[in-house]
Formats: C-alpha cells, sequence, structure tokens
C-alpha cells in the first residue's frame, strides 16, 4: 500500500453549495421550456418568451445576478398578463407593482451600465 502523500488528491467539494448549483439551474432550465414556443418563428412573436429567455441567458452568463433575472422575467410574465388582460386585474396589485416594483429595472440598467465602462 502506498503511502498516503502518494494517493492521489480528492477533490473537494462542498456538497451543499454543489446541490444548490444544479438546483438553480435545474430551476432555469424549466422556467425557459416553460415559455419558450413551438418553433422560432412563435418565440420571434412572443415578448414575454423572448425577455424571460434573455434574462435567464444574461444571468448565465454573469451579466446580471440569477435573482435580478428571475424579478425581470416575472415582471415581463405579468405585463403579458395586463396586455392581454387574462381574467380579471387587481388594479390594486398592479399600483402596488408599478409604484414599489421598478427598482428592478434601475438596478439592470445600473448593471449594463457599469458593466460598460
Amino acid at each position: 500500500m502506498p503511502p498516503e502523500s502518494c494517493a492521489p488528491p480528492q477533490p473537494v467539494v462542498d456538497s451543499a453549495l454543489l446541490a444548490a448549483k444544479i438546483a438553480a439551474v435545474r430551476d432555469a432550465t424549466a422556467r425557459v421550456r416553460a415559455v419558450l414556443p413551438n418553433s422560432a418563428d412563435a418565440f420571434a412573436a412572443d415578448r414575454t418568451a423572448r425577455e424571460v429567455v434573455v434574462f435567464a441567458a444574461l444571468a448565465r452568463h454573469g451579466v446580471i445576478p440569477r435573482e435580478l433575472a428571475t424579478r425581470l422575467a416575472a415582471a415581463a410574465a405579468f405585463r403579458n398578463l395586463v396586455a392581454h388582460q387574462y381574467g380579471a386585474l387587481d388594479l390594486r396589485r398592479v399600483y402596488a407593482l408599478a409604484s414599489s416594483e421598478l427598482g428592478d429595472l434601475d438596478v439592470f440598467c445600473a448593471t449594463l451600465a457599469e458593466r460598460a465602462t
């Protein structure tokens, strides 16, 4: 049996961190699949699907934080709900979003501007 110093090093893996990263990737791909239309033409015509996919790609490439991408994708879906008036709109919820949650767009713009300098 060789001495311990000759044995190949064991990889150091934080299994909890690895599990969290895998879960985040699986969640992102599931969200993309959930909104991805069946064809490229349908994708090009579906603004919400394009936004969700773009935000996920920006997060995946480290351009914007993943949490921001998730919030922006949710905002895109909400915009689609309002634009197409699926069901009855809760105007109090619309007001709350418009008056308090526009900061994500400010963060998005600031993040892109910071990366450009």
